[in-house]
């Protein structure tokens, strides 16, 4: 009985030793973390707003984090693409994805359609809002009309006689195809959509003429608009955008439906380890308060954050719930 009793004692102590020395091993393997290059993937091509704020933050943690951060720019589907395949990543941290608010509308869009291969609860683990950025609704200068009421006015003349008038957006099932929808059904007007890859070719075509009406976050036209070769509508925010302060919100012209507040953050797969999500978590913070970061985002009118993992996922998952219903009623549908 006794020595019984000893081999079960002897039994629980090895096992309890290698448990000891895995959780030893897993903490001394996050503590090296990163110990090889980080993949931030970009859900968009290349020269959208997106992709240039995710830059910033890959160069801000290549100095701080002892390794380097690159970005693979994997576009189509609203960003479903990109986002889908972090979501299928080994959750070791060193693959990432940065999206958008457009992450809310296509989620919204694939669960309604039933063909969602990623859900943003289950599948991603939130680690920081990078950066606020406003929604801007521009229009081609020669469309005579200073504000989102006066094209809505201007959309309807086009109606009568018969001539057709265009919207782009960056892709089905994405934010300016959802609000381009809900413009056509609140302000009762007929516009086309014409989606694109991305948000730089979008306002190319907007900037050239050849589709009258679009909008991306602020960061992808300011430039532009400052120019003179873009005229500003409206914004989605709930605010005015400072640094376009006589440009109304789309609550002000009486289409509230329409409002959503724009950001960017960062998100891994689900099953990272805890504590290399807080340790990118308290990296992401302190990049996002850094001079150079800042006065870069504020050229661009993009406002750095760097919240919690847990701010993230109340925002994005309030912002999915509110959309759904919408996307629902207007059958937008990520193709």
């Amino acid at each position: 009985m006794l020595q019984q009793l000893s081999s079960r004692v002897s039994r629980r102590a090895v096992l309890a030793g290698v448990l000891v020395v895995g959780m030893a091993l897993n903490a001394s393997a996050q503590d090296k973390y990163p110990s090889r290059t980080v993949t931030i993937v970009v859900p968009f091509p290349a020269g959208g707003t997106t992709d240039l704020l995710a830059r910033v933050f890959a160069q801000r943690l290549t100095d701080t984090m002892g390794q380097t951060f690159v970005i693979e720019n994997v576009g189509g589907g609203g960003g479903s693409i990109g986002a889908d395949k972090v979501a299928k990543a080994t959750p070791d941290g060193y693959t990432l994805l940065f999206h958008n608010l457009t992450f809310s509308t296509t989620t919204a869009s694939l669960q309604y359609a039933g063909r969602a291969r990623h859900d943003i609860a289950k599948d991603f683990i939130p680690i920081s809002l990078g950066a606020n950025v406003p929604m801007l609704l521009v229009a081609h200068p020669s469309v005579p009309a200073k504000d989102l009421k006066e094209f809505i006015a201007f959309a309807k003349d086009r109606a009568a006689k018969n001539e057709p008038l265009f919207y782009g957006s960056t892709g089905p099932g994405s934010v300016m195809n959802f609000a381009g929808e809900v413009l056509k059904r609140d302000a009762k007007i007929a516009m086309d959509h014409v989606p694109f890859r991305g948000a730089a070719p979008l306002i190319q075509e907007v900037i050239s003429g050849r589709i009258q009406f679009g909008g991306d976050q602020l960061s992808t036209s300011l430039q532009h608009v400052r120019s003179g070769a873009l005229k500003p509508m409206a914004t989605l925010s709930p605010n005015r955008i400072p640094e376009l302060p006589d440009v109304p919100t789309v609550r002000e012209v009486g289409l509230s439906n329409m409002e959503m507040n724009g950001w960017n953050g960062f998100f891994a797969p689900a099953g990272t380890p805890e504590a290399i999500v807080n340790r990118l978590h308290e990296e992401i913070a302190k990049a996002a308060k850094h001079p150079d970061v800042e006065k870069r985002f504020k050229e661009v009118g993009a406002q750095p954050v760097g919240s919690t993992p847990a701010e993230l996922k109340k925002f994005v998952l309030e912002q999915v719930e509110k959309v759904r219903p919408l996307i629902t009623e207007l059958k937008l549908v990520v193709q």
